[in-house]
């Protein structure tokens, strides 16, 4: 039985992870949040999941000291403080394409903390079900996006992200970037869906490199996306 501590238990990653661990047999998962963060510092793991990374862009920009602290210095708290066989790091995109932005400058740096052993796992633009913020929440809900129309995202659904993951996090090491296979313009999605939605940012392409067998295609948002926006709840959010 493999051991896993998955810090940041219940962030938009982490609790899809969880849930995706404990349908495997061979594995006993510990789920971390805040409240449990002291007393399961204290133990052995054979991987430590660090799920807690935060994904706000606009308070990043805005509390750039907050946010080295909550990437950087969490990752650092993990990598010299924790007991364990091997960290997972959980990072964005950003780190490689967003490297003009303090978001994408603190991810890179965090991912530098890592070891050679380690696995460093960079996730490409997500959407589920519990869709809360991001371009895709911005569209649905009527407003500006903060980007070129033009931008490029290789989307991917949260829950088969999570999937991937849990099957693959014990045997992978190095770095490996996770999304669509290919990409898809945020103004094609938003005309696809009928949104008159106003453009207003810089160019961003947010596609990952080298996409492995089986990684789906990122035109998957649209169907997701159709049967999101006819929900009722969803244009509350």
């Amino acid at each position: 039985m493999v051991s896993i501590a998955v810090v940041g238990s219940r962030g938009y990653v982490g609790r899809a992870l969880v849930n995706a661990l404990r349908l495997r047999a061979d594995v006993d998962v510990t789920p971390v949040s805040r409240e449990q963060y002291d007393a399961a510092s204290t133990a052995h793991y054979d991987v430590v999941v660090n799920a807690a990374m935060p994904s706000a862009r606009f308070k990043a920009r805005n509390e750039p000291l907050w946010d080295f602290d909550a990437t950087v210095g969490v990752t650092a708290q993990l990598r010299y403080r924790w007991s364990y066989g091997k960290l997972v790091q959980i990072s964005s995109v950003s780190a490689r394409c967003q490297l003009d932005t303090v978001y994408g400058r603190h991810k890179e740096l965090a991912e530098r903390l890592c070891g050679s052993d380690d696995l460093i796992v960079r996730l490409a633009p997500l959407y589920s079900e519990d869709l809360a913020k991001g371009v895709l929440a911005d569209m649905a809900n009527g407003r500006p996006v903060w980007a070129d129309g033009a931008s490029r995202y290789a989307f991917v659904s949260r829950d088969w992200a999570a999937d991937w993951l849990a099957a693959n996090l014990l045997a992978r090491t190095g770095m490996v970037e996770i999304g669509g296979r290919d990409a898809i313009a945020l103004g094609e999605v938003a005309d696809r869906l009928g949104l008159a939605t106003e453009f207003r940012g810089d160019l961003d392409h947010q596609e990952i490199t080298e996409p492995e067998p089986g990684f789906p295609t990122a035109a998957e948002v649209l169907p997701f996306m159709r049967a999101w926006l006819d929900r009722p709840a969803a244009t509350a959010r």
